[in-house]
């Protein structure tokens, strides 16, 4: 089966659960030819299909509930209960039940992708070694949050560096045009539930966001509220592209929620399953950090040890993974994670290469 075909296959299964909005598939097929890094980041329901096979040797480790689309650009940063400033994975669309081996190969293969597209400038190898070094680190110490407050003050200062400034990004929400149909009531519930007021008026606009999950209805309400302006984005949720890999049905559980809750976390009292849609708050640091908002000469090195580290967090939420996964790590083979990421890498780029001719 090639790219276009997976392609289509994809979007048929996904398109019998939920409302898809066409234009933006359309800009999604358009980005999707414009670079292999974020050709690589809308096709997790490809990756799904040729991982298993490509790497086997890796498909036999123990299996966590994983965030299954994990890369370099999926993590960002929100306020806690206690307005402290957190930092680590900022989406699970995907989550699912796979081998705990599953994110490391597709966190380290963004990376090298990362490099080839020059949002990264450290070395292939040495982006391998980081992540993993950080994931076992974690693993030993049993995992803790990244609570940008006494600690942590290195990624501290590279995020506040560069945290969106607020007139740019309120401006850039202001620019979103009104929706003028009517939205799900789930949706609707949803940001309504979020809002800090009841009555607040404002006005719901859609926004282009993401590259996996684009094509799902995404709505934004905007209002003001005590001086100041306010944001409540809730996006469709739709079943993990596993499922479709796997041939289960499209009422699939859904677990997003049991990722968050059970993940060594701080969570985000603004985040969270509204039937099937997730709702959270917008603001300039509630946000995914995108490669090109970092300053330049950050420690990538520490900055993938870190996202490594976070990763296992993520994994330890799984009773008994860090003894299993600890166990596993042992019985591999000195430069796994570097093979397998070439092997991915090479995958990836031959369906690149087949997908920008006839991209629609």
């Amino acid at each position: 089966m090639n790219i276009q075909k997976a392609t289509r296959l994809y979007e048929h299964w996904i398109g019998d659960g939920l409302e898809l909005i066409r234009a933006d598939i359309r800009h999604k097929h358009q980005m999707m030819a414009s670079g292999e890094f974020p050709f690589f980041r809308a096709t997790f329901y490809r990756w799904m299909q040729l991982w298993p096979e490509a790497c086997s040797d890796l498909t036999d480790a123990p299996v966590v509930l994983a965030v299954g689309d994990l890369h370099v650009e999926n993590f960002g940063t929100w306020r806690d209960r206690e307005g402290r400033l957190v930092w680590g994975v900022n989406d699970f669309d995907e989550a699912f039940p796979l081998p705990w081996t599953n994110d490391l190969v597709r966190l380290a293969t963004s990376a090298h992708l990362a490099v080839r597209s020059d949002h990264l400038s450290i070395g292939r190898r040495e982006a391998c070694d980081s992540i993993l070094a950080g994931y076992e680190e974690a693993l030993e110490a049993g995992g803790k949050p990244f609570v940008l407050a006494e600690q942590h003050g290195w990624l501290r200062n590279v995020l506040l560096n560069k945290l969106r400034d607020p007139v740019r990004f309120w401006k850039k929400l202001d620019s979103l045009t009104t929706w003028q149909s009517s939205i799900p009531r789930e949706a609707r519930v949803g940001l309504q539930h979020l809002l800090p007021e009841r009555g607040l008026k404002g006005r719901i606009v859609h926004r282009i966001a993401g590259l996996g999950s684009l094509g799902r209805q995404r709505f934004v309400a905007l209002s003001n509220w005590r001086g100041g302006q306010i944001a409540r984005e809730a996006k469709a949720l739709a079943p993990s592209a596993c499922c479709m890999a796997l041939a289960q049905p499209q009422k699939t559980k859904i677990y997003y929620q049991d990722i968050i809750e059970n993940a060594v976390r701080v969570p985000d009292p603004f985040v969270g399953v509204h039937g099937k849609w997730i709702v959270r708050r917008l603001a300039p640091d509630c946000t995914r950090v995108e490669l090109a908002d970092l300053p330049e000469g950050h420690d990538e090195s520490a900055l993938l040890q870190a996202m490594g580290y976070e990763t296992a967090n993520i994994h330890l939420g799984t009773k008994g993974a860090q003894r299993a996964i600890a166990s596993d790590l042992k019985k591999r083979p000195k430069g796994w994670l570097h093979r397998a990421v070439k092997r991915m890498a090479r995958i990836v780029m031959a369906d690149w290469s087949d997908w920008r001719p006839v991209a629609p």
